[in-house]
């Protein structure tokens, strides 16, 4: 049986999809963190049948709208005292602001270096999202 404590103070990133874990694990940059983490793949889930799970020990800054886009059904456990003291789950995010392209080479986006993308949410299902610029459609 695999053993993993439980951590006094972190974040615990919970119902990541089955296979997903490391990806995230990688864009967080956790491997070049000094304090504790764990990356728990494909973990046995009631609701999910399998899921990936990341502990992270310690103090961590997270883009939410990056959690959300990677992954719209992860849960964001905030950890205190070995408790659970409060739990996001982030979903697709309304509006993306600099962590989508846009794939319209004269979009103003793409030609200028001064303007960050702007993404607005507008098929929630397909996971699209329309350039605020050029008015492009992006799936992520």
């Amino acid at each position: 049986m695999l053993r993993v404590d439980r951590i006094e103070l972190g974040i615990v990133l919970d119902h990541i999809q089955a296979g997903k874990g490391l990806f995230i694990f990688q864009k967080l940059g956790l491997a070049s963190r000094g304090d504790p983490t764990a990356l728990l793949m494909n973990v046995p889930s009631s609701k999910m049948g399998r899921k990936d799970m990341i502990k992270v020990s310690g103090a961590l800054d997270l883009d939410l709208a990056m959690l959300g886009l990677l992954d719209p059904g992860i849960t964001v456990n905030y950890i205190e005292g070995g408790e659970v003291i409060r739990k996001l789950s982030p979903g697709l995010p309304q509006r993306v602001v600099g962590l989508i392209r846009c794939k319209n080479p004269r979009c103003i986006t793409t030609t200028e270096g001064y303007s960050p993308p702007v993404f607005t949410l507008v098929d929630r299902e397909k996971k699209e999202y329309r350039c605020y610029f050029c008015g492009e459609h992006v799936r992520v």
